[in-house]
């Protein structure tokens, strides 16, 4: 039986198939909830690791989660690389 990570292909396949009746529009719409659920995931977890820091630190770990290292660098050349 054929998986896609720990989804059945049958699953698979009824996920995909509703993907498709829901148009273009409604796939972005999908798109930017999930993004957006994810990014407050990850602020959350930033907050409970690190409850000293401040929003812009905050912002600071979750730029780094997002964009790495060297392009932080290079955003904030002045500021220090923060623990995500």
């Amino acid at each position: 039986m054929e998986t896609f990570g720990d989804t059945s292909a049958d699953a698979h396949r009824v996920q995909i198939e509703a993907y498709r009746r829901m148009g273009g529009a409604g796939r972005v719409a999908a798109m930017f909830r999930l993004n957006e659920r994810a990014r407050n995931l990850a602020m959350a977890g930033i907050r409970h690791r690190h409850p000293e820091y401040d929003e812009e630190r905050q912002r600071l770990a979750f730029a780094r989660l997002v964009l790495g290292d060297e392009l932080v660098r290079k955003v904030w050349p002045d500021r220090d690389l923060v623990e995500p």
